[in-house]
C-alpha cells in the first residue's frame, strides 16, 4: 500500500491511502473500507450490483456520474488481482 496522502477538499482535511487512481481507503470514511475517491461510495456495493447483472453504464448513471466508468473497471481489476494474489497455487499431482 502506498503512503498516506493528505489533501484539503472544501476546506476539510481528506486523508487516504491510494489503492489505485480511483479507489482509496480514507481515514474516518466507511470504517476504512475501500471507496471511490472523494465519495462515501464503497466498492463492495458496486461489485454486488455487477454480480446481480447490472451493467457498468447503469451503475455510473445511478451514481449521477460521481463515479466514472474507469473507476468501476478499476474496482473490478483491484479485487481480481487481490484474489489472484491470495489464492494458493496448486501443484499438479
Amino acid at each position: 500500500m502506498k503512503g498516506l496522502i493528505t489533501e484539503t477538499i472544501g476546506g476539510e482535511s481528506y486523508q487516504y491511502y491510494p489503492l489505485g487512481n480511483h479507489i482509496v481507503q480514507a481515514v474516518g470514511v466507511c470504517g476504512g473500507c475501500p471507496t471511490f475517491k472523494y465519495t462515501r461510495i464503497e466498492i463492495t456495493g458496486t461489485l454486488e450490483r455487477l454480480a446481480a447483472g447490472e451493467n457498468i453504464d447503469n451503475i455510473v448513471r445511478g451514481y449521477r456520474n460521481r463515479v466514472p466508468h474507469e473507476a468501476v473497471v478499476e474496482a473490478i481489476m483491484l479485487v481480481t488481482s487481490h484474489f489472484m494474489e491470495t489464492v494458493p497455487r496448486l501443484e499438479a499431482a
